[in-house]
């Protein structure tokens, strides 16, 4: 049974003179998911964002948010998107009991009551008097207490410490059990979206490098040791063409070593066999996110779906 999606974007980019902050993006971020969006500051993360929630006008392509055109969100529209930023304005004046009280009135199914004992929020002071994770704790209880059916985040835990990290991560992941939520959030910090995103999706220099889920991607990357006989030249054996699923080739006389992007799918053991003729030992450890990433991002490759398949 196919996902309906609660975001869609064909060919979105967006570019300022000469310069492509996005080039074109194609993606679906499925209903009730989880999904991360992913890549090192400036790597077109907030560029997207603000597309899909109509900050910026694209310059290319074009945008469905919750089945509505990206292009003609606003008013009302919010009432069903919660979207919080880190660099997100305040009323600053206002204590945080008058801010909750005024966001209240745009809001039909507003309840902030758990949320402020949850988040132990400071009623009286001001906004302006407190600390980056309290001002982050009442913005996304501002976001929280509508129960939208799309939140989008960008970077919410940048800067924050790991304590008050992990109760906004606790807070996002109890409101998706409760209620059809799905969550759109942008992070740099790859290690902190691991253990909980359904979904993830890598934007390098403006670029989309792929989008799937967790699980799958786990599955499919390994990092592949190869240990060689001793009287072996370490070389890829002649006539053996290396498969556009390693990355990172690399030997010596002894080892060989390598990322493999399908091992789920591929006889990795044949093809290190047929490569390296010596062979004594294959090892293959899984990878983590960062290590995902950071492969994927030197080797200035594609590893999602494209026309020729997956890497």
């Amino acid at each position: 049974m196919t996902v309906a999606s609660a975001i869609e974007t064909s060919g979105l980019a967006k570019t300022y003179g000469k310069t492509q902050a996005l080039h074109p993006v194609s993606l679906a971020v499925p209903q009730g998911s989880i999904f991360a969006l992913l890549g090192h500051n400036g790597a077109g993360k907030t560029t997207l964002i603000k597309l899909l929630v109509n900050i910026f006008r694209p310059s290319a392509g074009s945008a469905t948010v919750l089945g509505r055109p990206s292009s003609q969100i606003a008013g009302d529209d919010f009432t069903s998107i919660g979207y919080v930023s880190e660099n997100q304005d305040l009323p600053g004046w206002m204590t945080v009991r008058a801010f909750l009280q005024y966001q209240s009135g745009f809001y039909p199914n507003w309840d902030d009551a758990s949320l402020i004992q949850r988040f132990e929020l400071p009623l009286d002071r001001k906004l302006k008097h407190l600390s980056r994770g309290q001002r982050m704790k009442a913005a996304l209880a501002s976001v929280l207490a509508f129960r939208p059916s799309l939140i989008v985040l960008d970077e919410p835990f940048s800067g924050l410490d790991p304590l008050v990290r992990d109760e906004l991560i606790e807070a996002l992941l109890d409101t998706a059990a409760s209620q059809p939520t799905t969550i759109l959030l942008s992070s740099h910090d790859l290690a902190e979206i691991e253990s909980f995103a359904t979904h993830v999706a890598f934007l390098h220099n403006g670029s989309l490098l792929f989008s799937e889920e967790m699980p799958e991607l786990s599955a499919r990357f390994r990092e592949v040791t190869v240990t060689l006989a001793p009287a072996a030249e370490g070389e890829v054996a002649k006539g053996f063409a290396t498969p556009a699923t390693w990355l990172q080739l690399q030997h010596s006389a002894h080892t060989a070593h390598f990322i493999h992007t399908r091992a789920d799918s591929e006889p990795v053991e044949q093809q290190v066999r047929e490569a390296f003729p010596s062979v004594t030992a294959i090892d293959m450890d899984p990878m983590n996110l960062r290590s995902i990433f950071l492969a994927i991002a030197k080797s200035g490759r594609t590893v999602g779906t494209t026309e020729g398949g997956r890497l």
